[in-house]
């Protein structure tokens, strides 16, 4: 994660509190969103295995992915705003015990519609989460290691696609796909366990308003966060979330081989957060918009390249280090966009992201139910390629970088 993309609020971490706990307090807020992460991306790997149990079509199966990013969108803005003067470790704690029940009740569901449901309580509990604690850093840490501290939280992102997918993959090829999520609610519950015991009591010292939110999307550089995160996000969680079937159909991959498909994603996803991290803080548009491209070569290459294993597979490791650089350069913009106000950029942030990721489910799906998916591959690329086109040349060229203030 880029060390630009920090918080500007003063460090509140309590002077007597040791560099030892200040740090745990850190990774217990990694871990709860990379359970967040792994808990909202784990359907992709199992979604074949649920839709046959309730013999529903993968486009319906995609619904999974819709629910979360959908409820996330809205519940940013209004659980941020509602709660804005409630304790932060409170908040915390409540939206790690609600995750937690959430994947126990997909573990137990009987229908569809219950697995919906608790999909609803991820996404609740996606917006709320990650709009508070990704700007806790300073709150957590002295000043001085605000930077690392941050970039310590934001690599839960890539992690959730290198450990939680896979592991969830494998344990529901081993077991059941009901396994998968019952070993995820009770790590959540570890999590929620470690979390207070180790994060201080945070008192909100500046509780976001609609008016700061408000004020944040007058900005162009806001706006061009918008529209470029809406594109490239749009184009890759409408062709991920759909990837396991076009390895099963297209490549032609063994169900035990897809787990290890998608871990070598995953490796390349970390590699590429980190090299996005430390690249977009001085080339924040070609850093941008040269993910984007790669994002798109690689989808329109997959249904002629992926129909070998050698082919899938590095197309695969370039899709991974590009989107791997994409939250980085998404938050950044967002981030700097609004230095001053560090909770109501996280809460943008958020709320685009996963409001996109719910309508590229969405839109994935019906295109995978009506068409096969290497034309979804074709018209995914197509997608990024706009990103490129639109927020390239038009949006970046228009506008200049933000300045920190």
């Amino acid at each position: 994660m880029s060390t630009s993309a920090t918080t500007s609020v003063e460090s509140l971490a309590a002077p007597h509190r040791s560099p030892f706990i200040s740090w745990l307090a850190v990774i217990s807020v990694t871990l709860g969103l990379f359970a967040i992460v792994t808990s909202e991306i784990l359907p992709i790997g199992l979604l074949t295995s649920i839709g046959s149990s309730f013999a529903i079509s993968d486009g319906m199966a995609g619904l999974m992915m819709v629910m979360p990013g959908l409820l996330a969108a809205v519940s940013a803005p209004v659980v941020t705003v509602a709660t804005g003067r409630i304790d932060r470790r409170v908040m915390l704690g409540v939206f790690v015990l609600l995750l937690a029940l959430a994947n126990f009740l997909a573990a137990v569901a009987s229908s569809y519609w219950l697995i919906l449901i608790a999909r609803v309580l991820v996404g609740i509990t996606i917006g709320g989460f990650w709009s508070i604690g990704a700007g806790l850093a300073g709150q957590l840490i002295p000043a001085e290691s605000t930077d690392r501290a941050t970039s310590v939280i934001f690599s839960s992102v890539p992690l959730g696609s290198v450990i939680g997918v896979p592991l969830g993959t494998f344990i529901g090829d081993l077991v059941g796909w009901r396994a998968a999520f019952l070993v995820m609610g009770a790590f959540t519950l570890a999590v929620l366990v470690l979390l207070l015991a180790v994060v201080p009591p945070l008192p909100s010292g500046q509780a976001t308003t609609i008016d700061a939110l408000g004020g944040m999307l007058r900005s162009v550089n806001t706006r061009f966060a918008l529209v470029a995160t809406f594109l490239v996000v749009l184009a890759h969680f409408g062709l991920y979330t759909y990837v396991t079937p076009f390895l099963e159909q297209v490549t032609h991959v063994r169900p035990g081989l897809i787990t290890i498909y998608l871990l070598i994603y995953g490796v390349t996803g970390i590699i590429g957060n980190f090299l996005g991290g430390s690249m977009v803080g001085r080339y924040p548009r070609s850093t941008f918009a040269t993910a984007a491209a790669l994002i798109g070569a690689a989808a329109l290459l997959l249904p002629v390249l992926g129909r070998s294993d050698t082919g899938a597979v590095a197309l695969l490791v370039v899709w991974g280090l590009a989107y791997g650089a994409v939250p980085v350069c998404s938050q950044t913009w967002f981030s700097k966009a609004g230095p001053d106000s560090p909770e109501a950029s996280s809460v943008l942030f958020t709320a685009s992201f996963q409001a996109t990721i719910s309508i590229g489910a969405l839109v994935g799906g019906t295109v995978l139910d009506h068409s096969s998916p290497s034309t979804l591959m074709v018209l995914g690329g197509l997608t990024a390629a706009m990103m490129v086109l639109v927020a390239w040349t038009h949006w970046a060229k228009r506008y200049a970088w933000p300045q920190s203030s």
